[in-house]
């Protein structure tokens, strides 16, 4: 199954993309699957039914969530997750409820991935390709894998419908739900970036 894992809608103030065009698009860009993932906030579980739609696109709920310098894509039970926690507060709530936090875009400047959450193994997944990312800081990414026990996603980051779905990752196993994500992220039943 192919899930962009990193789609912003427009409960996100620097987004312009909707629900709607989510759901109307989203399979004729090759996707099985979206995960959204507002900044700081599940709130789209009020707006739509997760999981599988209607139409057979799936439709998980996460979030971005900032901490000082670094952002994490969350999956789990995260709604009354509180904002503006400590990096490694936020990385032990996660691990503690048995969720998944992928370090998003981890080398862009200004918003890069700690190296030390890597070596004391708090993050074990990493956007290895985000589709906002300059080619340069997805390419300085490449080679994390061969010093440090992280697997590699993509997303697409998208915040407009041109970008959906460019940067999908490939799981293994069927997803459903949400837990069929956090556990298919988890056994790393997904393959390495596949690029749109």
């Amino acid at each position: 199954m192919k899930f962009d894992l990193h789609v912003h809608t427009i409960l996100s103030s620097c987004s312009q993309l909707t629900l709607e065009q989510i759901l109307n698009n989203a399979q004729a860009k090759g996707l099985d699957g979206v995960c959204i993932t507002d900044h700081d906030t599940m709130a789209a579980t009020d707006l739509i039914k997760e999981g599988m739609q209607e139409n057979g696109l799936c439709v998980l709920i996460g979030m971005e969530y900032a901490t000082q310098g670094v952002d994490f894509l969350l999956f789990g039970p995260f709604e009354k997750l509180p904002v503006g926690l400590p990096t490694e507060a936020v990385l032990a709530t996660v691990q503690a409820a048995g969720g998944v936090a992928i370090a998003a875009h981890p080398c862009r400047p200004g918003r890069s991935t700690d190296i030390s959450l890597l070596e004391k193994g708090l993050c074990r997944i990493i956007e290895g390709t985000n589709g906002r990312n300059t080619p340069q800081a997805n390419q300085a990414i490449a080679s994390w894998p061969e010093h440090y026990q992280v697997g590699l996603v993509g997303g697409s980051d998208a915040h407009t419908l041109d970008e959906l779905g460019q940067v999908p990752t490939q799981f293994t196993v069927p997803v459903q739900s949400r837990a069929d994500l956090v556990r298919a992220l988890r056994e790393g039943e997904y393959k390495t970036v596949v690029c749109a």
